[in-house]
């Protein structure tokens, strides 16, 4: 699979859900469609990990100066 981009995947994502909610798919490709639906719901997932991971606060110091502090989310 290429390297696409999240927008791109949510975006397969939404189609390949409205495909399915069609109801209009034989069974063997509405279940190739939901397979495919949970890979791009993975990648998009590892996506947003990786974004949290380098996402970071500016935080004031004692003397009003802004400080850079790595998120965490534990």
């Amino acid at each position: 699979m290429s390297k696409k981009n999240f927008k791109e995947l949510i975006s397969q994502l939404e189609e390949i859900v409205k495909e399915l909610e069609s109801g209009e798919l034989s069974l063997e490709n509405a279940l190739k469609k939901f397979e495919k639906g949970i890979k791009y719901a993975s990648l998009c997932n590892e996506k947003l990990d990786e974004a949290e991971k380098k996402v970071s606060l500016l935080i004031k110091d004692n003397k009003g100066n802004f400080k850079e502090k790595v998120f965490n989310n534990e």
